[in-house]
């Protein structure tokens, strides 16, 4: 497999940004009852889908995946903490150290992607 360009994973660090945004979004729409929210979610999330449809063509979907989803979680949750206030027990940041774990993992060992 080729060396990964490094607009590859800039590309799909924009893509988990929108996810972020969305996401975080998500949780103003009030079960898509306010307009602006939901705007925001339903485009962010569209671009963060559309942009992923880039990286995934060079380097395997499930390697795509879980840095996508892997690193969303942790930054949503970042978010949620820093915008929304909301807290975590111990169960749920060591659970949250062993998500940023396997992201390490993958891109520092793995031989599915070949930076």
């Amino acid at each position: 497999m080729p060396p990964i360009s490094l607009s590859i994973y800039l590309v799909l660090a924009v893509a988990i940004a929108a996810e972020v945004v969305a996401t975080t979004a998500l949780v103003r729409t009030e079960s898509f009852t306010r307009l602006g929210p939901s705007l925001v979610t339903i485009i962010f999330y569209s671009l963060s889908f559309w942009l992923l449809s880039f990286p995934i063509r060079v380097i395997p979907a499930g390697v795509v995946y879980a840095i996508w989803s892997g690193t969303g979680i942790i930054l949503i949750t970042l978010a949620a903490w820093l915008v929304l206030g909301q807290r975590l027990d111990l169960p749920a940041i060591v659970g949250l150290a062993l998500i940023i774990s396997g992201v390490v993992i993958i891109n520092l060992f793995s031989r599915s992607v070949e930076h």
